[in-house]
């Protein structure tokens, strides 16, 4: 079963993305996964080429997980119907204009415009021909992804994914959640129960002479001290020691 949309139209968190004249209906599945992942929800889709884009197959694939955002997108005639409601638009363009909204780099805009409140739309083009100077128009600022100056051409979802984290950070993020228990370190008794452990293995097989040991032993402290060993860790070093002195 498909999660809730994580942020439904009308939400707290009721940014939208447009996306106009889309081509291939893969890309717009990708699109719908990459905004769940950033934790959006709101999708129009404006004139895409295939009219029942959201149950095309190629679009489910790519959709993965998100699912109930791409069936709960929007089909639309113009992009004016897909800003209904819509305070503050961003056009994503490359192509320099000589005439129209001004242009920024995404985390340079996003950081006044997330302590706004505007309802915020971010709206991409055709991906063969970007969006149309009457659609950039329409827009409050243009947005340009900063890539290498030979090669600026980004997959349609591509740009998705990146603008939806860029924004989503400028909201505040979410946290990392760790995969792993925090492990416990060893303390300084477990240490030096290992090392003395260690000594006498290596004394037994002829790589320390306890009539001139050096300073071998202060330096392989210094060396677990550095390691910062875990528990589990020491117990595995005893543990090669102890094999050691069972095999000779």
């Amino acid at each position: 079963m498909e999660n809730a949309i994580l942020a439904a139209p009308g939400g707290a968190d009721a940014t939208r993305f447009v996306l106009v004249g889309t081509s291939h209906a893969g890309n717009v599945g990708a699109a719908a996964r990459a905004m769940k992942v950033m934790g959006y929800g709101d999708l129009v889709l404006v004139r895409p080429r295939h009219a029942d884009v959201t149950a095309h197959e190629a679009a489910r694939a790519m959709a993965s997980g998100a699912l109930d955002v791409l069936a709960a997108a929007r089909v639309v005639d113009t992009l004016a119907e897909a800003l209904d409601g819509i305070t503050w638009a961003c056009a994503t363009a490359m192509t320099p204009r000589d005439f129209g909204p001004g242009t920024y780099a995404p985390r340079e805009h996003f950081a006044t415009l997330a302590a706004s409140a505007h309802r915020v739309a971010f709206v991409f083009g055709p991906e063969r021909t970007g969006l149309s100077n009457d659609d950039v128009y329409r827009c409050h600022a243009c947005l340009s992804i900063p890539a290498h100056p030979d090669y600026g051409s980004l997959n349609l979802a591509q740009a998705v994914q990146l603008l939806a984290y860029d924004w989503r950070q400028a909201q505040g993020g979410w946290p990392v959640v760790p995969r792993t228990v925090d492990a416990r370190l060893a303390d300084g008794a477990a240490v030096a129960g290992l090392l003395e452990q260690w000594q006498r293995t290596l004394v037994e097989i002829g790589f320390l002479d306890p009539a001139a040991p050096k300073k071998l032993l202060p330096r392989l402290q210094q060396l677990l001290n550095r390691a910062a060993l875990t528990t589990e860790e020491v117990h595995i070093l005893r543990g090669i020691a102890r094999a050691i002195h069972e095999r000779r």
